[in-house]
Order: structure tokens, then sequence, then C-alpha cells
């Protein structure tokens, strides 16, 4: 079995690290992270300078490893054009901070394993839910379990799954859900402060506030101690509102 391991924490993330510890019995690993922290980088790919790949080394694995001059989605790019072969999977993570709700949407951990979707790869994005003294143990345990039954299950193309793992032992994690996305409803802030010079700079902030978050979605299950595990596609089409589109244009000049 043939893994890409990503992130957006960088190369040195101790979240990579617990993965790439854990998967590595699983077959051939190839890491390609972003040289430096890429957390909501979203899904950018880099076209205005050159990309460079440096050989790095991640703490108790043997398997080779790059730091990135790019994003998230980047790393993914250049595995998928410059190795000989395609990776079976690619995971991205673990990711210190849920990805939950509308957070997929800014999320450079889930953004790598949306490119590998669009480059028709199976992918798993994969979060903690903590900022701080994350426990990687239990997501990295269920990932290293997951994926053989994900290589070996029949799931439709263009899809992938969005991993969220309370921030507990192990044996503090109570059960695993299959689940949809949430809502959080940031209220964004924009702080204007001044440098010694007395010339202007932001800082954005925001406060969340959970509007979706029952038992089936990825917030309750979390919230209930639980792994929340979420199909993800990448056709947003709001199919049931196409035929109401259609007669808002009726007549109008094409």
């Amino acid at each position: 079995m043939r893994i890409l391991l990503t992130n957006d924490d960088g190369i040195r993330a101790p979240g990579l690290r617990a993965l790439a510890q854990a998967l590595e019995p699983l077959g051939e690993l190839l890491i390609l992270a972003p040289e430096r922290e890429q957390s909501c980088a979203g899904h950018a790919i880099t076209l205005h300078k050159p990309l460079r790949m440096v050989p790095a080394r991640v703490e108790g694995v043997s398997a080779a490893a790059f730091a990135v001059s790019g994003t998230p989605a980047d790393c993914v790019v250049l595995a998928r054009d410059n190795e000989p072969a395609p990776p079976d999977v690619v995971v991205s993570g673990i990711n210190a901070g849920a990805n939950m709700g509308e957070e997929v949407f800014y999320s450079g951990t889930v953004a790598a394993a949306m490119e590998a979707c669009l480059q028709g790869l199976r992918s798993i994005a994969v979060s903690v839910t903590a900022y701080h003294d994350c426990d990687y143990r239990a997501a990295a345990a269920f990932v290293k379990a997951l994926i053989p039954r994900y290589i070996e299950t029949d799931l439709p193309s263009g899809m992938f799954l969005n991993v969220n793992v309370p921030n507990l032992p192990p044996e503090g994690i109570k059960g695993v859900h299959a689940t949809r996305l949430g809502r959080r409803a940031y209220a964004n802030v924009v702080q204007r402060r001044e440098d010694p010079r007395g010339r202007p700079y932001y800082w954005l902030s925001g406060e969340v506030t959970e509007v979706d978050s029952g038992t089936d979605t990825d917030i309750g299950t979390c919230r209930g101690d639980m792994i929340s595990v979420t199909p993800v596609c990448f056709d947003m089409t709001d199919h049931p509102t196409i035929e109401t589109v259609a007669g808002l244009l009726t007549g109008m000049p094409s």
C-alpha cells in the first residue's frame, strides 16, 4: 500500500509525526508537508513562484520526507505528478484544532484531502478538537485501523472522509459515528492597532456560535466524546434549487 501523508501545520508538527509513526507499518509511506504552518490556507495552489521540495526528517520514521515551500494542496499535486505511481490513499493531518461544519472551506488540512479527491485519489482529513496539549494517540490509532477498511470499501468517486477526534486519551473515546457537517456561525472581528511607528495593522479574529450541532452532526458527535467521520463531496450544487433558478431565468436575454 502506498500512502501519502501531508498536513497544514507544517513538516515539524507533532500531529504529523504521530500519524507517520502509526501509518508507516501499513506500507510505503511518503511525507510531503509545508515547510511552515499553513493553517486556514484553504485550497490555494501556488502559481506565482517556483516550488521547492527539501529533504527533511520526521522523528521516529524512516519514510522519505520533504518540506515543501507551498500549500497543503501543492503537496498533493507535487506527489501526484512527480512520483512513479499514485498513492493508494492520501492522509492529511493530524491537525491541531477541529475542522467541522463550514470550517472545511477554510482548512488547509481538508483542502489537501479535497485536492486528492479531485485528482481521483482516496483521501482522509483528520483533526483533533484542541489547539493546545493535544493527545494524538486516539486519532492516529483510528486512522491506522480505518485505512484498510476504506481501501476495501466500494465508495462513490468524488468524495473523501473528514475525521474529527475528541482531544481525549484512547480510553476516553466512547465510539465512532458517521455524521453530517454541522454549522458554526463566526462573528468576525477586525482589530485595528498601530505599530511603534504609528502605522496601522490589523488582526482578524472571530467568536464561534454553534448553529446546528445535533447528535447526527460532526459537532454534536465530538461533543459526546465520539469520533466523527463525515463523507464530504466537492459538488456544492444545490440540486433541489436548479429548477427554481431555471424559472428565475425564464425570458431573460441570452
